[in-house]
């Protein structure tokens, strides 16, 4: 099985993307296929097929394929000039002024008294329009043909039979019947066209807006790095770059890969795609991030990931096809949208036909015929979800949340238990020094360089608690399996190592008091011995991450249960927990990770919704078997692999975020529906005439205007879901 996402030229409302969908299902060796109208993209699996088939098939269904999506970029398209619209807009006016002029009262033009001279200059100026929205005409003319009438065929349909009933005024104006120059349509069918493009040109603004999140991943990426040679350096492009090359970042400099630092040390600037805007410290064997800015320093990195195996490309990918599944409610709207078309037409016929039984004039009842065909706009019920979709897609990027599919947007809404894991996730899952005392005539510094030292001999993961700030020369080093390790330093004899230490050595323990506090405070503890007497104690443990205390406070607010899971031991967890605020009953430690999964499934049979958050191999299971799994940054692959949500910037109140974004979400997806629905009910039988008793009517130059304006209501309604912003920080 392949997949390719496809650019689609020519698409214009909800009926043409899942027309587009539907015609390529039909298609022998087509698996799937998904099409995104906002970002104008199909998203297709396939078989036993060349990529020219999947064109062709685009073709016949009377779109057009613009090669494969191989990146942000190709989101760029060329804008139409804004001067031809007000050229356009001006000519408008002058049909009004021809048309309508004298019946308000306006001075009338001598040479333009002429029946035949007016009705000519009519005809002229509509055929500019008709040339103007020849794409509209044609891709309402193809989607009849294929049989999946589409927004452009109601348009196709009003502007025919407007100029075709013209046509008809014209050459009866020409043969001497002058009373037709009263029953032309020229300027209705031309206002029609104008409005129907006014509203898209209109719309493309408002899209690319939804766009943006994206484009500016894809944007802060450089396009040349300097690369390390024999005789220096030598600045080159992003293209000449092979993996494996050493590359140089000065302060300023952007890094133009992703990679790993191979020497040198500087702190950079990675918010643009964790959110987070503290300097990170980046080290030999630390990774960087192609984008993120080198705030001062000087390191060499060898490159990694270059193009579209770049972090960057990555998200990318995985924010386009996030926004290219779609989710229940979607797919509802596009259901309702592929019948929408075609019952609007049979209503249109049914208008034309009970007015004329009804005894009214051809006139008339030709005017609420046309009116019907223009008021319709599946546009905006086409529009109502996915573009909430895709903007609620690009918040959640800025945030540093990347979703897989856009059915996890749909579930957020509803959780109401957060299950997190412990090691790794509520915790760093690196040991730090929490605190210490000694009592020796060493400098603390000095104190904790020496234990630093001897610590980097051991392969205890305790050592990773330390960090060496001055190499010192350690010799005769010995690992003292169940106690701990010795050294010599200089003249002095050093022993680290727990409890049993001081007993082997048969040292008197006068850190009583201490060692209680630390081990309260859920340390494990290291003795310092120099020369046989105890000089020191230090207390490590797991750290806490930042804010965490405060997301999980803020779900208990929210009324959202939190979960801890953990293999660690019930002590150890319980002291986690009491620090977090997590209750003492929510706390399920000792666990394998199949037995994490089963807990996952026992809360699913009580109807829970369950968010699972983890890093290691052992969540895989859990992540799968959750509502929504969530892995952090730098998880294991598994873990990663079995995500259905990817947190870049490891900060767990962004999920209450996430949570947020996804209500709003929804709550803007369902008043742009009953919008959607309502202004059809209201206007559709407006249309028809059936409030005319009352006075109440309209005509296809209203009806055009009307259409118009839903669809930006709906656009601009999904656009408020930008100002959504946590409510504590």
């Amino acid at each position: 099985m392949k997949k390719i996402v496809l650019r689609i030229d020519g698409m214009t409302c909800s009926a043409c993307s899942s027309g587009l969908e539907k015609y390529l299902l039909k298609q022998n060796g087509v698996l799937s296929a998904s099409v995104n109208l906002v970002l104008s993209l199909a998203t297709i699996e396939y078989e036993n097929l060349e990529v020219k088939d999947l064109e062709r098939f685009v073709k016949e269904a009377g779109f057009q394929s613009l090669g494969e999506f191989k990146g942000v970029g190709d989101f760029e398209v060329k804008k139409e000039d804004k001067k031809v619209y007000i050229l356009l807009a001006f000519l408008l006016l002058m049909m009004m002024y021809l048309g309508m002029g004298e019946m308000l009262g306006f001075p009338v033009i001598s040479f333009l008294s002429s029946p035949t001279v007016l009705s000519t200059i009519l005809l002229l100026i509509s055929l500019i329009f008709l040339f103007f929205g020849r794409d509209i005409l044609k891709s309402g003319f193809l989607n009849l043909i294929h049989k999946m009438p589409n927004m452009d065929t109601l348009v196709l349909f009003s502007v025919f039979f407007s100029m075709i009933y013209s046509l008809y005024g014209y050459v009866m104006i020409l043969s001497g019947d002058t009373m037709y120059l009263h029953h032309l349509y020229f300027e209705s069918s031309s206002m029609v066209i104008y409005f129907v493009k006014l509203g898209r040109y209109i719309e493309s603004f408002s899209k690319d807006k939804t766009r943006g999140a994206i484009q500016k991943l894809v944007q802060i990426t450089p396009s040349r790095a300097t690369l390390k040679v024999d005789n220096g350096e030598k600045e080159v492009t992003i293209d000449e770059v092979s993996s494996g090359d050493i590359l140089i970042a000065k302060a300023g400099d952007k890094i133009a890969v992703d990679g790993v630092v191979v020497s040198g040390k500087t702190y950079v600037d990675e918010s643009f795609i964790t959110g987070e805007s503290v300097p990170v410290l980046k080290v030999e064997n630390k990774k960087v991030i192609a984008g993120s800015i080198c705030y001062d320093g000087y390191i060499e990195y060898q490159a990694e990931k270059i193009g579209r195996d770049s972090t960057i490309s990555e998200i990318v990918k995985m924010v386009v096809e996030a926004t290219n599944t779609k989710s229940k409610i979607q797919k509802l709207a596009d259901k309702i949208s592929g019948y929408f078309v075609p019952i609007i037409v049979i209503l249109a016929v049914f208008t034309l036909v009970i007015n004329l039984l009804l005894g009214l004039s051809f006139e008339i009842s030709f005017t609420r015929f046309v009116t019907v065909l223009v008021v319709a706009c599946p546009c905006a019920l086409g529009l109502a979800v996915p573009l909430v979709v895709v903007v609620s897609n690009g918040l959640c990027a800025k945030k540093g949340l990347f979703l897989k599919n856009g059915e996890v947007l749909e579930k957020a809404k509803t959780i109401d238990t957060i299950v997190f894991d412990k090691t790794g996730t509520l915790t760093l899952g690196k040991l730090s020094v929490f605190d210490f005392q000694h009592d020796s005539s060493l400098t603390s510094q000095k104190f904790l360089n020496i234990v630093s030292n001897l610590e980097s001999y051991s392969t205890h993961p305790i050592r990773t608690a330390f960090t060496v700030t001055e190499k010192l020369n350690v010799r005769d080093f010995e690992s003292l399996s169940g106690l701990g390790l010795s050294g010599r330093i200089g003249k002095d004899i050093y022993h680290l190592g727990n409890h049993k230490l001081l007993t082997y050595l048969n040292i008197d323990n006068h850190y009583g008091s201490e060692e209680e506090r630390l081990t309260k405070a859920g340390c494990s503890i290291i003795y310092v011995v120099r020369n046989k007497k105890l000089i020191g104690i230090i207390g490590v443990k797991d750290v806490v991450r930042e804010d965490t205390k405060r997301a999980i406070y803020e779900a208990g607010q929210r009324g959202i249960e939190v979960v801890m899971l953990t293999g660690d031991h019930l002590e150890v967890a319980k002291q986690v927990a009491s620090e977090l605020g997590i209750k003492k009953n929510n706390v399920k430690a000792d666990i394998m990770p199949k037995e994490k999964a089963n807990y996952i499934k026992d809360l699913a049979s009580e109807n829970k919704k369950v968010i699972m958050v983890g890093d290691g191999i052992n969540d895989a299971p859990a992540l799968i078997n959750a509502t929504i799994g969530i892995s952090i940054n730098q998880a294991t692959d598994v873990a990663m692999d079995s995500a259905d949500v990817i947190l870049m910037n490891n900060n767990l109140a962004n999920i209450l975020d996430f949570i947020d974004i996804s209500k709003r979400s929804y709550q803007l997806i369902r008043q742009n529906l009953f919008w959607a629905f309502f202004y059809n009910l209201c206007m559709i039988p407006i249309a028809m005439g059936v409030f005319s008793f009352v006075g109440i009517t309209m005509n296809p130059i209203i009806g055009s205007l009307a259409m118009t304006l839903s669809s930006l209501t709906v656009v601009m309604n999904s656009l408020r879901l930008g100002g959504v912003k946590r409510k504590w920080k």
